[in-house]
């Protein structure tokens, strides 16, 4: 996924960016107030099987479930492994890919595809090889089509399986929302995504059949098990990896090297989660600001719509 975006200095200079060490009365990142900005409602909106999903705190877990399924692509862990710097910062990654998400999802049309732009530009530079299932060198690219399909498949399938368990209902159910996560799909450059949550259980199925777990896998797995956050964050996050290996499937645990938890990990989360409405709201400050942005909009057509 992308990176934030911001000046550089000092700490105590640069501009905010999304943590989950975030208080809740910490100023937001610059990119969440121009959410409120733009020209139309943009891909989805209020009602959609996407503003319900990924504007709901079970994507905690799911962003943790995704990065764990995004390791089985031999391709995609050989970029990671050998271009990407999550273990320097892995919460400016993290401020990356939550920006990338709450843009596609709430921002207007423009953003969105500025977004998805501004991410494959960073793909262009993440060449190399990589030892496929039967032991063949073979050529990788962040931009290539089978590796965008892949994360974009073990996106939408975490985002899917942590709201099921842990989130509300979703409008028109998770053929809709793998629906309309395509239009984002479509623009990261994957031609005819899934678009019905059976496809996309097919399409997984036959990437597993080709993952092949190495060392590059167990290190990354390693330290999602452990990032070193600090804090309170790193006191609860141990619970919410725990969910995220308690809600995959059996066999993608076992690729992973994992087990399923003997403490209840999915009841455990849903306390944390269940916290962490109360502190922040139901509401995340990307949605608050969309909002904005289609009250404005409403505002600025009205007296056009009474003549």
């Amino acid at each position: 996924m992308g990176e934030g975006s911001g000046r550089r200095g000092s700490a105590r200079t640069a501009p905010p960016r999304w943590s989950p060490l975030r208080r809740p009365h910490d100023p937001p990142p610059a990119w969440t107030r121009a959410l409120a900005d733009g020209d139309d409602a943009g891909l989805f909106g209020p009602g959609s099987a996407v503003w319900a999903v990924n504007g709901a705190l079970p994507t905690l877990v799911a962003g943790i479930r995704a990065l764990l399924l995004q390791t089985l692509h031999p391709g995609a862990m050989a970029g990671v492994h050998d271009h990407s710097r999550y273990r320097d910062d892995p919460l400016g990654r993290l401020d990356g890919t939550v920006r990338w998400v709450a843009t596609t999802t709430f921002g207007d049309r423009r953003a969105a595809a500025a977004a998805c732009a501004s991410v494959s530009r960073l793909h262009e530079r993440v060449t190399g090889t990589y030892v496929d299932a039967l032991g063949a060198v073979r050529p990788y690219a962040a931009n290539d089509e089978d590796l965008l399909r892949w994360v974009h498949d073990a996106f939408t399938q975490a985002f899917i399986g942590a709201h099921e368990r842990w989130g509300g209902p979703i409008p028109g159910g998770p053929d809709a929302y793998v629906r309309e996560w395509a239009e984002v799909g479509r623009l990261m450059g994957v031609r005819e995504p899934p678009t019905t949550l059976a496809g996309l259980r097919a399409e997984l199925d036959g990437f597993l059949a080709d993952a092949r777990p190495d060392e590059r896998v167990a290190a990354a797995v390693r330290f999602l098990r452990r990032p070193g956050l600090p804090g309170v964050v790193g006191a609860i996050y141990p619970i919410l990896f725990g969910g995220a290996v308690a809600s995959l499937e059996a066999r993608e645990r076992a690729l992973l090297g994992l087990r399923r938890p003997w403490w209840p990990a999915v009841t455990l989360t849903r306390a944390v989660l269940a916290i962490g409405v109360r502190r922040f709201g139901r509401m995340s400050p990307s949605e608050q600001n969309a909002r904005a942005r289609l009250a404005r909009l409403a505002g600025e057509s009205e007296p056009a719509s009474r003549t």
